[in-house]
């Protein structure tokens, strides 16, 4: 049986969760068919069987991409700005430094709160 390439990599969580031990407000989620660290309620890494997703925001994307064995992120053929896939396999010494990169980034953006806005219905016309 073919192991499923979206399940969590153990390995690389475990190197993600090292990275961020002295990291407060972290948590983790299930997302992506992976393991997502979201700090201050905001995606900052994804550990997967298909790599490292890490969000750099757009100014660091192009710096990000320029090191190998990097590709944006795409999600139906649509490309995701401030994103990139690091592919696997991850040498563990560079998940912290691929994790800073992705913490200088996300530590600037504000927190999202708990509770999810609920959608306001769409306004009818009135001409």
């Amino acid at each position: 049986s073919r192991a499923n390439s979206a399940a969590p990599d153990p390995e690389l969580a475990r190197a993600v969760r090292s990275a961020l031990t002295r990291v407060k407000a972290v948590t983790e989620v299930k997302m992506f068919g992976g393991i997502g660290f979201m700090l201050n309620g905001n995606l900052l890494v994804g550990a997967s069987k298909r790599g490292l997703l890490l969000r750099v925001g757009k100014d660091g994307q192009s710096q990000a991409l320029a090191r190998p064995g990097t590709r944006r992120m795409e999600m139906r053929g649509r490309v995701m700005e401030g994103y990139v896939y690091v592919d696997p396999p991850v040498a563990p010494g560079a998940v912290r430094e691929w994790v800073d990169m992705a913490r200088a980034f996300v530590r600037t953006l504000p927190p999202k709160t708990k509770t999810k806005a609920k959608r306001q219905p769409a306004k009818k016309k009135t001409r």
